[in-house]
Formats: structure tokens, C-alpha cells, sequence
């Protein structure tokens, strides 16, 4: 009998029969639903102590987790401390001992208080690290960099806006980094032609370089031009850089395997210069050209012998009709053109070129404000393979052409329609692509909830939806939005004043909501916006700016469910240090904005900041600034946390059609 009952009780659990293999394959393809992971997890001991064996990824909140962190999870590869604000040396020395044999990525790009000494021992411990981001460090200096470059095994390594850094320290880099596939030096600007000429001499095997508004000029592109691998080279404002630069010596370098070239914002490189570039590798896929020289006949010539080139970015730069029809003429296919801002832009060229160009997958015309009905006709019957649309502030394309692109276009993923003309009748016949899954129809004044009952009935697919300022739209709409579309994770609702409760409750249905914008809803009250809390778990982005009504009962929902969210504006509402207070409990939160809330005084604000310790970004009035102590502040930034000083007076709300009035005559 004893027998019987010991036997039973070894098989109370049935998941004990399973092999770790099994619970690792189960684990894995949890991997995109981590509170379905954490509920497994929690299920017994053996999954909690599986779960903890498996894990891979880590990125905390804070450094001084770290301890704990590294005791449960002994064999992570990638740790993201990029949400921790403050990681010293310290930290970096226990992360090198904890995973001196795993560790393989690692993301600083936003934290600070590091040295090189923290530094040091990542280089010297993590023998497999092989990617590493240091961006926006800028108080990192050479020593930091020297001691990185004990990282022999580097594949992977950003530098960018470390400010301090010289030729000194990127050359030791280059020196002890041999085997270096990236490297980002955007914004070095203490870099030079002698650091970067040693980066390509020592890393051979280079294949993505950023070079971004560095002080160079000729003189390190022939070594560069050297690189058998490099694929990736971005030159964006780099001015001593010009046609010039690019004599016949240096088209004697053949790059073979570039594919991408972007030389945006380099105002001395013309047509001439251009015409060398496109010399030096006949492989290029893709050219950035945004913020440059004319684009003419000229230019555009010498484009002719890139067979391979399938995307051209030319936003900013001003065009000609010859220089457009000169694209339509290439003998390439092009499948991705921007023009946005690109003054000059017509509808007798952009006709020519989309009917030489049929097979488009992505065309951004934003802001080419004289193109009309004759533009969109041609894209609708020549580009039916479009996935991807951008026209913003197209304003003299009338109501009638945007039934043309729900009728042909049927592939749309991406659609951007912010403050065009389009009405009820346009927005039918978009919704009959059904694969879009963002659309953005903002400062749309013509558009009502009958537009967007049709978006939801066919778009099922959509997750990012910005109705901003589009004020025609009240709750039916955005219940049929919240009914249709039950994966939508991102939607703006700003100054669309006849949006209540009944819409966030509607809302409410939609489980993945990360980012809910509201500003200026009036008629939004707490009730609504604790639906939200209790049911978008997800949610980690909220902007209630201007929204009157809601007070400190709507908070403390906030605290208790959206334990996700990480940023909030809280300005001009009714929200008390009360409110404040309560958002503590939330231990994301890295981001809050407070201006002109009537109900705060100094003493809560100072008991809030205190009592959010994660806090990274805070944004409130100059005139607070005198009444928080001056211990209080240090104490707040010493913890990682920035403040911005608003010296903003308190704004009443415009017309939308009166803002929309002032909005043209600005541009």
C-alpha cells in the first residue's frame, strides 16, 4: 500500500517526464509573449529553474538589479543596459565575472558613469564578446576606447557622438580590433584623417563604416576605398569632402562589394563628383543622396552605369523635370525612390518616371505640394506592387484621387495620408488593402467615423493608426477601429475633442496597445483611461496632455496595471502629487512630463522624484525649479536622471481650422 501511494505521489507533476530539450523548445517559441513565458515560469520549480537556464536576453531596468540578476540567469549572451541610466564600473567588473564565458552583445548606448576601468574588464574577461555599444558615452575618452580594444574578437562596435575620442584612441582600436565587421564614428568629431586612414589599413574585413560628420577629407579615402568587404559606407556631412577629393588616383581603387552609399548633406560633391563615385563600384544598390546638390540631367547620367540599383533617396534636394525624367529613363529597375521635400517635383515628370518604373515597392512624396490628381493616377495605374506610400501635405491632390489607390494599389502595408483631402468615400476604398498595417490619416478634416467603420470591417492587419487632429472622428469611429483591428499596438487620437470614455473603453479590447496618444481630448475622464490600465497590460507610452479631466483617480489603476509603462505627459491635466505619487509603484516608469498641473506642489513633486527611482528624462516648469531643493536635484541626477526646464507659458487651445490656417502660413 505504502508502495502504491509513493508511486502516485512521484507522478502527481506529468511534466516531470519531460526533458530539458523539450521545456527549452516549448521556452523558445514563447520567446515573442513574455508574460506567457513568466506564467510558465511560475508554474513549478523545474520550469522556474528551466526558464532561469534558458535565457538568453536580459535587458534591465536598473544597474542594481544586476546582482540578483546575474545569480538566476547564469548563461545569458545578450545584456541590453541601455535603460539603465547609471552603470559604473562596478557593474560592468560583475557583469565581466558573471558572464566572462557567455557574454556575446552588449548595449551601453544609453548609460553613463562608466570608465575605462569598467571598461577594462569587459575587454579582458568577456573573451566571446563580439558586438558592443557604446553611442552617446560622451564623456568616454581615449583610455575608455584603449581598454575596449582588449576585446580581440570584436565584430561589432558603435561609437557614436563619443565626442572626446581622438585619433589616439580610435587607433588603438584598430590596432587591437583586427577582426571588426562595423564600426560606427558618427559624430567623433575628434577623429580624423589619420584615425580613420589607420581603421582601414589594420581592419581589413570591414564591411559597414559610418563616418558621419567626421572632420576628413581625401586623405583617408584611398585606404578606404581599399576595403575588398565593405558593403556600408556612410558619408553623411562629411564637407571637406568635394569633387576635388575624388581625383583620378583614387578611381583607381576598385570597392567591388559596396552596396550602399550615402553621402547626404555633402553639398561639394556635384554631379562631377558623383559621376567618380559611381566609378569606383558598379554594384551599388543604394544611394543616399538626401540634402545634396541639384538633382539634374547632369547628376543623374551618371547613375546610368550602377546596373545593380535598386533604392535612390534624394529628400531635400531641389529637382528639375529633366533630372526626374532622366530617372524614369534609367535602364535599372528601381524599386524604392524618396522625394521628400523635394522642391520642383511635378506631375508631368513623377508621371513619366512611375510609368518607366512600374515595379516600385516604396515612393515617399512628401511635402511635394504641386502635384495633383494627374500624379496619383499615374502611381495608382503604373505602381500596382506599391507596398509603401508616403504623401504628406500633398494638399492640391483633391478628394476624388485617393479612391484611385485603394482601387489599384492593393499590396499597401505602409500608407501616409497626414493632412490631405481625403474623405469618407476615399477611406472606403483603402480599406479594401487589407494588408496595410499602419495608416496615418492626421489632420484629415474631412474624414468621419463612416471612413473609419470601413477601415475596420477590412484593415484587420492594422497596428498603427495616427488620427491626429482629425477632428471629425468621435467614439463610433474608434469602436469600430478597437472591434476590427484587435492587434493594434500604436494609435494617436491628439485634438480629436469628441473622443470620450466610450472610445478608450472600446479601446480597452486591444490587449498588445503599447502607445496611446489622447492629448487635448477633452471629454477623456479617468473612468476611461482605468479601462485602458486594467486591460492594456502592454501599454508604455501615454500622453494625456490637456486632458482636463483626468485626476488622481486615474493613476492609481495606472500604477497597479500598466506595470510596462515607461513614458508619460501628464501636462495641463488634473493630476495631483497625490497621482504622482501612486505612479511609483510602477517600476518601468523613465519618463514624465509635467507642465502647468495646477494641483502639484514642491513638496509632492520632490516626494515623486524620490520615489521613482528609475527615472531617466524629466520635463517640468522653470518656475519650479527655485522651490526643489538643491540637494534633492544633485540626489535625483546622480541616479542617471536628466531635467529639461520648460519655460513654457500656459497655451489655450485653437480652431483645428484655425490651426491648420496658421500651420500653412508658417510653411
Amino acid at each position: 500500500m505504502n508502495r502504491q501511494k509513493r508511486s502516485v505521489s512521484q507522478n502527481d507533476n506529468p511534466f516531470q517526464v519531460l526533458t530539458e530539450e523539450l521545456i527549452f523548445l516549448i521556452l523558445d517559441f514563447l520567446e515573442t509573449a513574455p508574460l506567457d513565458k513568466k506564467s510558465f515560469s511560475l508554474t513549478c520549480k523545474a520550469f522556474y529553474a528551466a526558464e532561469a537556464r534558458h535565457r538568453r536576453v536580459l535587458r534591465p531596468l536598473r544597474a542594481e538589479h544586476l546582482p540578483a540578476l546575474a545569480a538566476r540567469y547564469p548563461s545569458v549572451t545578450d545584456l541590453d543596459l541601455s535603460l539603465c541610466p547609471r552603470v559604473g564600473d562596478g557593474a560592468l567588473a560583475l557583469v565581466a565575472g558573471a558572464y566572462a564565458e557567455t557574454l556575446q552583445r552588449l548595449d551601453l548606448s544609453r548609460s553613463r558613469w562608466f570608465t575605462g576601468s569598467g571598461l577594462l574588464s569587459l575587454g579582458a574577461r568577456c573573451g566571446s564578446l563580439v558586438e558592443l555599444d557604446l553611442s552617446n558615452a560622451t564623456e568616454l575618452r581615449d583610455a575608455g576606447v584603449a581598454a575596449v580594444a582588449r576585446a580581440r574578437n570584436l565584430r561589432k562596435l558603435w561609437l557614436a557622438r563619443c565626442k572626446l575620442v581622438t585619433d589616439m584612441g580610435i587607433g588603438c582600436i584598430a590596432v587591437g580590433c583586427r577582426k571588426l565587421r562595423l564600426l560606427c564614428l558618427k559624430w567623433c568629431v575628434g577623429i580624423g584623417d589619420l584615425g580613420v586612414d589607420l581603421v582601414a589599413i589594420k581592419c581589413k574585413e570591414l564591411t559597414s563604416l559610418d563616418l558621419s560628420y567626421l572632420p576628413i577629407t581625401e586623405k583617408c579615402l584611398p585606404s578606404i576605398f581599399k576595403l575588398q568587404h565593405l558593403e556600408d559606407l556612410v558619408l553623411e556631412g562629411c564637407f571637406g569632402i568635394d569633387d576635388d577629393s575624388l581625383d583620378v588616383d583614387l578611381l583607381k581603387q576598385r570597392c567591388k562589394a559596396l552596396k550602399k552609399l550615402d553621402i547626404s548633406g555633402c553639398q561639394n560633391i556635384s554631379r562631377t563628383g558623383l559621376s567618380k563615385l559611381t566609378k569606383i563600384s558598379g554594384g551599388l544598390e543604394k544611394l543616399i543622396l538626401a540634402d545634396g546638390s541639384p538633382v539634374t540631367l547632369g547628376l543623374v547620367d551618371g547613375l546610368n552605369k550602377l546596373s545593380m540599383l535598386q533604392s535612390i533617396v534624394l529628400d531635400g534636394c531641389p529637382v528639375t523635370s529633366e533630372g526626374l525624367r532622366a530617372i524614369g529613363s534609367l535602364s535599372i529597375s528601381i524599386r524604392e525612390l524618396s522625394l521628400s521635400k523635394c522642391l520642383g517635383v511635378t506631375d508631368e515628370a513623377l508621371s513619366f518616371l512611375v510609368s518607366k518604373h512600374k515595379d516600385l515597392r516604396k515612393l515617399d512624396i512628401t511635402c511635394c505640394r504641386k502635384i495633383t490628381d494627374v500624379s496619383i493616377a499615374s502611381i495608382a495605374n503604373s505602381c500596382a506592387g506599391l507596398t509603401s506610400l508616403k504623401m504628406e501635405s500633398c494638399t492640391l491632390v483633391p478628394q476624388e484621387a485617393f479612391s484611385l489607390i485603394g482601387q489599384k494599389c492593393h499590396f499597401l502595408e505602409e500608407l501616409d495620408l497626414t493632412d490631405n483631402e481625403i474623405d469618407d468615400e476615399g477611406l472606403m476604398s483603402i480599406s479594401s488593402c487589407s494588408r496595410l498595417s499602419s495608416l496615418k490619416i492626421g489632420i484629415c478634416l474631412n474624414i468621419t467615423d463612416r471612413g473609419l467603420t470601413y477601415v475596420g470591417m477590412f484593415c484587420s492587419k492594422l497596428k498603427e493608426l495616427d488620427l491626429y487632429r482629425s477632428t471629425g472622428v468621435t467614439d463610433l469611429g474608434i469602436s469600430a477601429i478597437a472591434c476590427g483591428c484587435l492587434g493594434l499596438e500604436i494609435i494617436n487620437t491628439s485634438y480629436c475633442t469628441s473622443i470620450s470614455d466610450r472610445a478608450l473603453i472600446s479601446l480597452s479590447k486591444c490587449s498588445n496597445l503599447m502607445t496611446l496618444e489622447i492629448r487635448g481630448c477633452i471629454l477623456v475622464t479617468s473612468i476611461g483611461l482605468a479601462a485602458i490600465a486594467m486591460n492594456c497590460r502592454q501599454l508604455s507610452r501615454l500622453d494625456i496632455k490637456k486632458c482636463y479631466n483626468i485626476d488622481d483617480s486615474g493613476m492609481i489603476p495606472l500604477a497597479h496595471f500598466s506595470q510596462n509603462l515607461r513614458q508619460i505627459n501628464l501636462s495641463y491635466s488634473s493630476v495631483s502629487d497625490v497621482g504622482l505619487l501612486s505612479l511609483a509603484n510602477i517600476s518601468c516608469l523613465q519618463s514624465f512630463t509635467m507642465l502647468h498641473l495646477q494641483g502639484l506642489v514642491p513638496g509632492g513633486l520632490a516626494a515623486a522624484l524620490l520615489a521613482c527611482g528609475g527615472l531617466t528624462k524629466v520635463k517640468l516648469h522653470l518656475s519650479l525649479r527655485s522651490l526643489l531643493p538643491e540637494l534633492l536635484i544633485r540626489h535625483v541626477e546622480a541616479r542617471g536622471c536628466v531635467f529639461e526646464w520648460r519655460d513654457k507659458e500656459f497655451q489655450a487651445e485653437l480652431d483645428p481650422q484655425c490651426w491648420k490656417l496658421q500651420l500653412e502660413d508658417v510653411m
